[in-house]
């Protein structure tokens, strides 16, 4: 039988060796944390996992008995889950706050019970940028209080700060590297504003940021309500879209999913000739460079990326539309955002006035009080104000990069009554949406929209609509060496299906991805259960 390494393995080719009985899924559990030992908490210290669940050798032995069973969509698959996702077990789920150190859970998170139900074994959980990045100005990408830093798998290196000199992309950092990386075959992130993208964008993954209120929220610790969304991050289009099939269901613990529209299954729209008549918009047109805020910006090798993948999409049948954006200048505009003082010592902009989303400051007050009321056990801390005192009693350890931002969101009301509030959230709806991407694909007929990376993150997310990144090449400096980037198709709510059918056909004409190097196999004389090729089931 051919090896198979489950480091780059798929979740598709892994359900197949398992369903054949050519692996079992104690082995699967076992090959990763083997890896996550050797390479995540040794070697070159990626530091993406934070914990592994203790119970998860239990929970494979016990699915590998179950082979007469019908056969659920994710049985035996091990997945990682960000830490700031609830699960009712011996983990923790913290946001990476020395706060919440200790704090556990309840009951799973809506998302977590659907991954259960599918026969997932939930691996462990995954670092992140603490509170998803709204703790503190400027603190970077990957870190948190109690995960410390998470660093890129393709450019470990770091700073004489200490800093990883190729950031890991954020928040949901520990997700993608450790799925780059190969401790899992897949993970779950969170998004409000480019959390999922920028990280599948600096580690060469594919993730889907789905329309808000396709994926449930409930059990997420939420920085933003209007925005929050959570997603998988994938070596593959197909199983995004498996993943997906999996975690977008209605749930009465979550409102905004009611409205929830899909089809039957995602995996049937992944086609090769996907491309073939759709219209793509680039907003970018040199020639009105005050409006070319997307493309414009770009570093002459991330630009060189970008024009082989526009002459790729045009070369699968695709009609490309070069035309800008105007609006894109006007979000986070006068009326959206708080003037707030920045007090960290590392930001450039110390001690001078910053600006940072109205909606965002105002939602996590709210948000976060009633995610510590109705999900949070085993912990003294109820309320965002406890963890403002807490962090201020242990400030050397929680407060490298200060808390300026909870500082101000515990100002707030926390009831949303605030007429500031809804004058924001509204600006924001009208900017991304009527006037910016609704126009946009209506003025040009689109059926997405092209963005580097993560670059159009704040647009979609404002406007609550989906995004597909998928790898499409590699850069790097004079000073660091290869890292991914991605492209990102947007589209209109509930567009999921389209979008990945687009990133299908591209991912499958250019296969552009490659894992990173110096984090290779593990000497199969070491591997538990042998070669994992993978190797005998063990009853």
């Amino acid at each position: 039988m051919p090896r198979l390494a489950p480091e780059t393995a798929t979740i598709e080719e892994l359900s197949r060796l398992l369903a054949a009985e050519a692996t079992s899924a104690a082995a699967l559990v076992a090959h990763y944390r083997a890896r996550i030992e050797a390479y995540d908490w040794d070697g070159p210290a990626i530091n993406a996992v934070r914990e592994l669940n203790p119970d998860a050798p239990t929970i494979a032995a016990r699915l590998d008995t179950q082979i007469s069973e019908p056969r659920r969509p994710l049985a035996g698959i091990p997945v990682l889950v960000k830490d700031n996702i609830a699960t009712a077990d011996r983990q923790h789920t913290t946001a990476g706050s020395l706060a919440l150190a200790g704090a556990r859970a309840h009951r799973d998170a809506t998302l977590v019970r659907l991954l259960r139900e599918a026969g997932a074994v939930i691996l462990g959980k995954a670092n992140l940028t603490e509170f998803a990045n709204i703790l503190a100005i400027d603190m970077p990408s990957g870190y948190s209080s109690l995960g410390g830093h998470v660093k890129n798998p393709y450019a470990p290196e770091i700073d004489q700060r200490g800093l990883p000199i190729v950031s890991p992309g954020g928040s949901s950092s520990g997700s993608a590297a450790a799925v780059a990386a190969g401790f899992a075959p897949v993970a779950i992130g969170t998004e409000t504003s480019g959390s999922l993208l920028s990280p599948a964008a600096q580690c060469g993954l594919v993730t889907v940021k789905p329309t808000v209120g396709l994926v449930s929220r409930a059990g997420i610790i939420p920085l933003a309500h209007s925005q929050d969304t959570a997603g998988p991050m994938t070596r593959s289009v197909a199983d995004a879209a498996i993943m997906l099939n999996v975690l977008a269901q209605p749930d009465p613990l979550d409102p905004a999913t009611q409205g929830l529209q899909r089809p039957a299954d995602y995996t049937a729209f992944l086609d090769t000739e996907g491309l073939k008549g759709a219209r793509i918009g680039v907003p970018s047109d040199p020639a009105d460079p005050g409006n070319d805020v997307y493309y414009g910006p770009l570093p002459p090798r991330a630009a060189a990326v970008m024009a082989r993948a526009i002459e790729a999409l045009a070369d699968l049948g695709a009609t490309i539309v070069r035309a800008n954006m105007p609006t894109a200048g006007w979000i986070g505009g006068p009326g959206t955002e708080l003037t707030v003082l920045n007090r960290s010592r590392y930001s450039r902009s110390f001690l001078r006035p910053v600006h940072r989303p109205i909606v965002f400051l105002y939602e996590l007050k709210y948000g976060l009080d009633r995610y510590l009321r109705d999900w949070a056990s085993e912990t003294e801390i109820t309320s965002l104000a406890d963890i403002v005192a807490f962090n201020e009693a242990h400030a050397e350890q929680a407060l490298r990069f200060g808390q300026d931002l909870f500082l101000a969101a515990a100002a707030t009301r926390g009831d949303l009554s605030e007429p500031e509030y809804t004058a924001a959230r509204q600006s924001d709806l009208r900017s991304s949406r009527s006037l910016g991407l609704d126009a946009y694909f209506e003025r040009h007929q689109l059926d997405a929209v092209l963005f580097p990376g993560a670059a159009g993150a704040a647009i979609a997310a404002k406007a609550g609509y989906p995004s597909v990144a998928v790898p499409a090449g590699f850069i790097g400096g004079d000073d660091t060496p290869e890292y991914p980037v991605t492209v990102t198709f947007t589209g209109r709510a509930w567009g999921e299906a389209v979008l990945l059918r687009f990133a299908f056909a591209f991912e499958q004409a250019v296969r552009f991805r490659h894992p990173p190097p110096g984090l290779p196999p593990l000497d199969l004389a070491h591997q538990p259960c042998g070669a994992l090729a993978v190797g005998a089931r063990h009853e």
